[in-house]
């Protein structure tokens, strides 16, 4: 039995999966779909799909799997596209940064008997430091030994789940359950607020007074601050996850504007003992999670939110994921 997968999306995220399942051809079929041929082209080019497809309906319409890897200002649009094409128990999975929004509109288009589950990726720490974008980004190693979040709607199907874990693991990552409303927050904090506050870096001292000559000595720490909103390919999406998840954004922004008038109280009051304190706070907790995240090894914690599935499911049967090892007689 063959299994074709259908991944719209093929950038860092989406080709990233499409190598990381190479090899399996006689198991997996990947179909591959992206709105600029030249992306497209170069994935099928470096093996990430076995066959591109430029009409979105045909590369969606044998697919047992659907893998979204798309800016979240395109989800909703290519969810009203594909749903009329989409064959009877297919499995829509997202990689978007607003899963109770994009849950609701799947939960609104899909047809009957067509399931959703989100998937929060997490990257490899040994790239956590490149800055390269898009397809040339594509790793077969970049969800290895780390998470995925499998996020899971209100009722969701317990074949969609398994397909879910599945496919995690056949990617070399551990899957953690959890649901729409929680990862939301989760992002906000770590993916969306770090964007908001590169740009609001960028937009205070860019083109401000004494920017000619300060741009001249910008150095590391500027360079590091203010990549993030750099490795935005698309600011609509930016602007769009920020307003979809706005009750989080708004709270971690108040916070964060606390967080520097705190600061600017101790500056403003001479207090160096008490800056010095909140500073070697904030380095601390950085390298305490870095060593952490450089660890990526989450197993002991992956788990604990939801039971998972323990029969395998269509991966799972295919390639012997989650099943348990024989007993020797």
């Amino acid at each position: 039995m063959t299994v074709q997968i259908a991944i719209i999306g093929l950038g860092q995220i989406g080709g990233s999966f499409g190598l990381a399942l190479a090899g399996r051809e006689d198991l997996i079929s990947r179909i591959g779909h992206d709105r600029e041929a030249k992306v497209a082209r170069q994935a099928e080019k470096i093996g990430a799909v076995d066959q591109v497809e430029r009409n979105l309906p045909r590369a969606v319409r044998a697919a047992e799997l659907v893998l979204l890897c798309l800016p979240l200002n395109q989800m909703r649009e290519t969810l009203e596209i594909i749903a009329p094409h989409l064959k009877e128990g297919a499995v829509v999975m997202e990689t978007s940064m607003a899963k109770e929004a994009v849950s609701a509109w799947a939960a609104e288009l899909l047809p009957g008997g067509r399931r959703y589950i989100g998937l929060t990726p997490v990257i490899n720490p040994a790239y956590l430091h490149e800055v390269d974008t898009g397809i040339e980004a594509a790793r077969a190693d970049l969800f290895k030994n780390g998470l995925i979040g499998i996020v899971t709607p209100p009722q969701a199907d317990s074949g969609a789940i398994k397909l879910a874990a599945d496919l995690t693991r056949l990617v070399g990552a551990n899957p953690m359950f959890i649901d729409p409303v929680e990862v939301d927050g989760l992002m906000s904090a770590t993916h969306i607020l770090p964007q908001l506050i590169a740009a609001a870096l960028l937009n205070a001292t860019i083109d401000q007074p004494g920017w000619k000559e300060a741009r001249k000595l910008a150095g590391r720490a500027y360079a590091e601050s203010s990549e993030p909103i750099v490795q935005v390919s698309d600011v609509q999406a930016l602007s769009h996850a920020a307003v979809l998840n706005r009750e989080n954004v708004l709270r971690l922004v108040d916070s964060s504007v606390a967080a520097l008038h705190a600061l600017r109280e101790d500056i403003e009051a001479g207090d160096e003992a008490a800056l010095t304190e909140r500073l070697e706070r904030a380095r601390q907790g950085r390298l305490r999670w870095w060593a952490e995240r450089q660890m990526g090894d989450w197993s002991y914690e992956a788990m604990t939110r939801i039971d998972a599935p323990e029969t395998p499911g269509m991966l799972g049967r295919l390639f012997g994921v989650g099943r348990k090892p024989k007993k020797e007689n």
